[in-house]
């Protein structure tokens, strides 16, 4: 009955490299933004080297995922990790804004603590080719909630490593660079295991499926192209207060160091990892929709009200609260659109989906940084995500609660 009996030597190193590549992501997120700002570069900088590292994304994600069937999944995870290797080792060598922005765009850095590049969409289209239907859904809860767990360790360890950094002589930018470092090595690591992948994991070619239309969809380019707009809002939003600029805004606001700041998201991680096995529960109760809007809207709530605490443990307090339900609208996302649509389109959805929130999220970073810059208005993207958020959860219901999907009927 346990998800380690239902892996094969595949499926361990998918979730290995998993661990590894969330830990590498939460181990950066906490000190990204610290780091830029000491290297010399303006907020507005920081901001743009932001959005531009989630729009390289985008692009890079779309052709690498979509291309991935035909270059191979394990080439294509391979080539992932090395963009990871080359965007830590020029971000460690060199604080030139044009460098920086380069390695960005075409490189895979996580400013925000999530999954970002290749890797999610091909692992776990690799994840599906090796275990059975009835096993899946139980395979890629365990799998998100080990990828949350590695992030707030990861997030831990990148400020303990910040913090004993002064210790050993390093101050300013070089207190931060051995986090750099550990983030390129991970990635040599990554492609070490992506290499011993077998054949297995690899696309088979399905020649009786239907001719494709617009982007691999046919049948259901209408209901993926209104929940594609409504991911895109919901993602701008949470742009606003990815983890690096919330980091940041606290460590401003209340003067945390990094080692507290790693272990305050060391927790929030937590939390949020255990409540995607709680939105499973959830749903089998009362469906999809309704647990992605109403576990989605009272952490939004609760976002909103993190600037207006009095002091830092009321503050710290309800970020944790929110975080222990901000995330279980994500299984239940995944699970939703994936019930939306035909079988032989479920790739095609997922890629369009995530596509448009990369787009989403790529944009409001820059905004944010230079809010978060300001002393009157460092706490307006709260306001502002909480908002657009809310907003996404109300049009979401009134687009789609008429709609009962396959699964959702369950």
């Amino acid at each position: 009955m346990s998800v380690a009996g239902k892996l094969t030597r595949d499926g361990w190193l998918l979730f290995a490299t998993r661990c590894s590549r969330m830990f590498a992501y939460g181990l950066l997120s906490v000190v990204l933004v610290l780091y830029l700002v000491e290297v010399g570069l303006e907020e507005w900088e920081v901001g743009l080297l932001l959005t531009l590292t989630l729009v390289g994304d985008t692009a890079i994600s779309l052709w690498l995922t979509t291309t991935a069937d035909r270059l191979g999944r394990r080439r294509t995870l391979i080539l992932g990790a090395a963009l990871m290797v080359l965007a830590g080792i020029v971000f460690v060598s060199t604080g030139h804004f044009l460098l920086l922005v380069v390695a960005a765009t075409v490189g895979v850095i996580s400013p925000s603590g999530n999954e970002i590049g290749p890797f999610l969409s091909v692992e776990q289209a690799a994840l599906s080719h090796i275990v059975s239907d009835d096993r899946r859904t139980d395979v890629f809860a365990w799998y998100n909630l080990v990828g949350s767990f590695s992030t707030a360790l990861g997030a831990l360890a990148g400020g303990l490593i910040a913090q004993a950094s002064p210790h050993f002589g390093l101050t300013g930018a070089a207190a931060f660079r051995p986090v750099l470092l550990a983030y390129a090595a991970i990635g040599v690591a990554l492609i070490g295991g992506f290499a011993f992948l077998s054949s297995a994991v690899e696309a088979t070619r399905d020649e009786s499926r239907p001719p494709k239309t617009m982007l691999g969809l046919h049948e259901s380019q209408w209901p993926i192209f209104k929940l594609s707009l409504l991911f895109g809002l919901d993602a701008f939003g949470g742009g606003f207060v990815i983890q690096s600029l919330i980091a940041y805004w606290f460590h401003v606001r209340f003067q945390l160091d990094p080692a507290m700041l790693g272990t305050v998201f060391l927790f929030a991680n937590l939390l949020a990892g255990i409540s995607a096995l709680a939105a499973g529960w959830l749903a089998r109760r009362i469906g999809l929709l309704n647990t992605m809007i109403f576990t989605h809207l009272p952490s939004n709530v609760l976002l909103i009200l993190v600037p207006l605490m009095p002091d830092v443990y009321w503050a710290v307090g309800v970020l944790l609260a929110r975080f222990s339900i901000s995330q279980m609208d994500v299984p239940t996302r995944q699970a939703y659109t994936m019930s939306v649509v035909r079988p032989d389109e479920r790739s095609a959805a997922a890629g369009v989906t995530g596509v448009a929130r990369s787009v989403g999220a790529s944009i409001s970073p820059l905004l944010a940084t230079v809010l978060v810059g300001s002393a009157g208005l460092m706490s307006v993207p709260f306001f502002l995500a909480g908002g657009l958020k809310i907003v996404y959860d109300v049009l979401l219901y009134r687009a789609f609660s008429s709609r009962t999907p396959g699964h959702d009927r369950k």
